[in-house]
């Protein structure tokens, strides 16, 4: 009788801990992406122009900070997790995640100050992200039995990275009406989830007896934020220069990084009880599934900022759209990608725990980089139904790869070290995501670089502009225009200044400053830039597919733990009797 209730009440609390950390990190997602189509009411609200060079700054950490503090953070409150309890430490996640976004909403300064403020309050909200992020995983795989893992992370992955893409369609709608109820969105969500995730989850995993790493934290820490800032200002034009990869600072800060991260690994080897378990990178399946989530995630990133500004900056105008409306419209133009996601996701969590993750997920990012392949055939002015497909399948693809990959990590490690897992994992997808912003932005960049001021120079002059003010708007850092169509601003109107100082009549200011000019002038340079990005991608997609199929046959830590220490037990991984066998690799 006492081993029936038992049950029914695992049965109940598996599900309990999969909606209330489902609900955290989706929260945490959408809050990684919701501010990239808000931007624009953010910066009207705060009083400030985000293309003035001295903005930049504040453009790029509202953008970066969050994943950034989440990607160095996270690693340490997984392990954190692992040994003061990962309900603890989830749990105080969500009360600092939801004190900083009433924080965020109650911005009581302007101008500059004002936009200080939302990058400071930004960075306390991603560590409460850290900390969701750190811990979910983990939560979801001490509360489910092996066979039903995949479907249960199939639910959490849709959500993690479903929530990114809602985030754009949320950001476009709740800036319409205040670009405060941007933050203010995530409040009662927040206090929802900090109250029952303190009344009904409970930590059932187990507690690893260890010490924290603090030297293994704070050099970890230090080198990875080094790199990321490096990062940063890299893409920022410096001197004549369209990127600042070559300015003193941004090498500095990756010199130290790299320093830092030199003697992390170091003191991870020697120490202990390490934060950062590098015997983990042992288990073939925890180190090919890890290396393939990274290169997805920096993939993912990529198309994620290239479509918005493919749909804001160039095919949403040319289709009569105002630009003021743009953000809200590529969120919408989005959603294929979403949905696919949202369809694969759990079918093929659920898959997995039959079938093992290795088909799945190799088939997944082979179907992911053919996407990329179909989205650099159509026409930059394309016919919506040929891209809603292609983005669709791109969907399809990642919800192939990611819950699948995401269980066969988790199931392939010692159960006192999924906290810690969980946070490689986190920083690794979070990493991913501030990575493909510099490494694309600067491929984007290169492209534009050398075919856009041509475009520019002809174009302004065919239409009056006189030579010498074409020729200087032309020699201008390519960044400036890829973040106008980032923003769904038309960049000439504020470039060329007045129509007296222009010199131009009546007719000619209007095509100049309209939805059709600069859409179709930056129209061939950016499909220039497109193919060097989208090429990227496919060979992340590729060398990931790689990876993937080379992780072996389904591997479960507990099942291989049981395998070693029943001798006469007949079936693989020590199945149950009565169960179906369950394929183990023996040698991880």
């Amino acid at each position: 009788m006492l081993k029936k209730l038992k049950a029914s009440g695992d049965e109940r609390y598996k599900w309990i801990a999969l909606t209330n950390t489902t609900l955290g990190i989706f929260m945490a997602t959408i809050n990684s992406s919701i501010i990239l189509i808000s931007l624009p009411a953010i910066f009207r609200g705060v009083g400030i122009n985000p293309l003035s060079p001295g903005n930049v700054g504040y453009l790029l950490w509202l953008l970066q900070g969050y994943m950034l503090v989440t990607a160095v953070l996270v690693i340490s409150l997984g392990r954190l997790g692992d040994i003061m309890g990962r309900v603890r430490i989830y749990n105080f996640g969500f009360a600092v995640f939801s004190f900083a976004s009433v924080a965020l909403a109650l911005d009581p300064l302007h101008g500059g100050k004002g936009a200080l403020w939302l990058v400071v309050w930004r960075l306390v909200q991603g560590i409460g992200g850290a900390m969701l992020f750190a811990n979910s995983s983990a939560i979801i795989v001490d509360a489910f039995p092996a066979k039903q893992r995949g479907l249960a992370m199939g639910i959490n992955q849709v959500a993690a990275i479903g929530g990114s893409f809602i985030g754009l369609i949320a950001g476009g709608l709740l800036s319409i009406g205040n670009w405060r109820l941007v933050f203010w969105v995530s409040v009662p969500f927040g206090i929802l989830g900090t109250f029952w995730g303190y009344h009904s989850l409970r930590d059932n995993g187990k507690r690893a007896n260890a010490t924290i790493d603090w030297w293994g934290n704070i050099t970890f820490a230090l080198g990875l934020t080094s790199i990321l800032i490096a990062m940063v200002y890299g893409i920022q034009p410096y001197g004549s220069s369209s990127m600042g990869w070559l300015a003193p600072k941004v090498l500095f800060g990756f010199g130290l990084g790299l320093i830092f991260l030199v003697i992390f690994f170091v003191i991870e080897l020697k120490t202990e009880h390490p934060m950062f378990n590098l015997r983990l990178f042992k288990i073939r399946a925890f180190a090919t599934g890890s290396v393939a989530g990274l290169l997805a995630a920096i993939a993912r990133g990529g198309l994620q900022f290239m479509l918005i500004i493919w749909l804001q900056g160039i095919w949403l105008p040319l289709h009569g759209y105002a630009y003021d409306a743009t953000p809200l419209w590529a969120g919408i133009y989005l959603l294929p990608l979403t949905i696919g996601f949202l369809i694969a996701g759990p079918v093929s969590g659920y898959l997995s725990d039959r079938h093992g993750a290795r088909i799945l997920s190799t088939s997944g990012l082979l179907l992911f980089g053919a996407s990329f392949v179909g989205l650099l055939l159509v026409p930059t002015d394309f016919h919506y139904i040929w891209f809603a497909i292609l983005v669709l399948l791109n969907g399809v693809g990642g919800g192939m790869f990611s819950a699948p990959n995401t269980t066969a990590i988790m199931n392939s490690v010692p159960s006192d070290q999924r906290g810690s897992s969980a946070g490689i994992q986190a920083a690794f997808m979070n990493s991913g995501m501030v990575l493909s912003i510099g490494i694309f932005f600067s491929l984007m960049i290169v492209g534009l670089t050398n075919s856009l001021p041509n475009s520019l120079f002809i174009g302004l002059t065919n239409h009056g502009v006189g030579p010498a003010q074409a020729h200087q708007i032309a020699q201008l850092p390519a960044v400036g225009s890829l973040f106008s169509s980032f923003l769904g601003y038309n960049p000439l109107q504020s470039l060329l200044g007045s129509q007296a100082a222009t010199h131009v009549n009546n007719s000619q200011w209007a095509t100049l400053t309209g939805k059709h000019f600069f859409p179709n002038l930056i129209a061939s340079p950016f499909h220039h830039g497109l193919v060097i990005v989208f090429s990227m991608a496919i060979a992340m997609s590729l060398i990931g597919a790689l990876f993937s199929a080379f992780r072996g046959n389904r591997y479960v830590h507990e099942e291989h733990t049981m395998h070693e220490h029943v001798g006469d037990m007949t079936l693989s991984g020590g199945a149950v009797p009565g169960e179906p066998a369950i394929e183990t690799e023996v040698t991880p």
